[in-house]
């Protein structure tokens, strides 16, 4: 079994590295990191690769280095920045922190797509899923705000849509699924936290291991859904 984890330095994606490492540990698994490469997992089976998924030709790259793969699980994304944050109203939005939402949140999904299709292309149990957010629902909407973070994650949810109909037909043991972690206490949510419930706040351990419950219920029947941490299906 091969596995692919991107954007595995951040607090969700380094913990999913963790117990995928430990429950598959005869598998092959590559986690990549935008910056430096940090501090590896105890494992013998996991290679960290540096990789800036914003850039077409290294994501080329990395998949120039697979003959095949099953798991590719995507944990990159972004909700602020230091100095520009989720607009309370419209009179705050910025094109080019709307832009960088969608560079970060909903680009890098599609060029992984676009070259991990042949060497996923013959797995017969493969997932190829991207943490996405509930706010990325649009009849789910109810509170506005947040222009830019819910458009690229609603455009995310878009993107795996698409693709689980056209890898329905030629990837047909995929399943393309979009995954909401819920609030996980990380630096991307931290200057958000504040009304947030206490049990509603999950630790990013918490996080994975229900993120990990919902992907290994995961077949290609069930391809082309957005998934919340506890199984629940939510409507796009």
């Amino acid at each position: 079994m091969k596995i692919l984890i991107t954007g595995a330095s951040g607090g969700i994606g380094r913990e999913l590295l963790q117990l995928i490492a430990c429950d598959h540990p005869d598998a092959s698994i590559t986690a990549t990191c935008y910056s430096n490469l940090p501090v590896p997992v105890p494992s013998d089976t996991v290679q960290w690769v540096q990789v800036n998924l914003t850039e077409e030709d290294q994501v080329k790259a990395l998949a120039e280095q697979f003959d095949h793969l099953d798991w590719l699980i995507n944990c990159a994304g972004m909700l602020h920045t230091p100095h520009q944050g989720p607009e309370k109203s419209i009179s705050q939005f910025d094109a080019d922190f709307f832009q960088h939402n969608f560079q970060v949140n909903t680009m890098p999904t599609l060029l992984l797509a676009k070259h991990f299709a042949p060497v996923m292309k013959t797995s017969q149990q493969g997932i190829f899923a991207t943490i996405s957010a509930r706010v990325g629902s649009i009849s789910d909407n109810h509170l506005g705000g947040w222009y830019s973070y819910r458009a690229s994650k609603a455009a995310l949810n878009m993107a795996l849509k698409t693709l689980s109909i056209e890898w329905e037909r030629t990837h047909k043991g995929v399943c393309v699924a979009a995954l909401h972690p819920g609030t996980t206490d990380t630096a991307l949510s931290e200057p958000f936290q504040r009304n947030v419930p206490v049990d509603k706040l999950f630790s990013p351990s918490q996080t994975a291991a229900y993120l990990l419950a919902v992907i290994n219920q995961l077949t290609a029947r069930e391809s082309g859904h957005f998934w919340a941490w506890d199984g629940q299906k939510i409507p796009w």
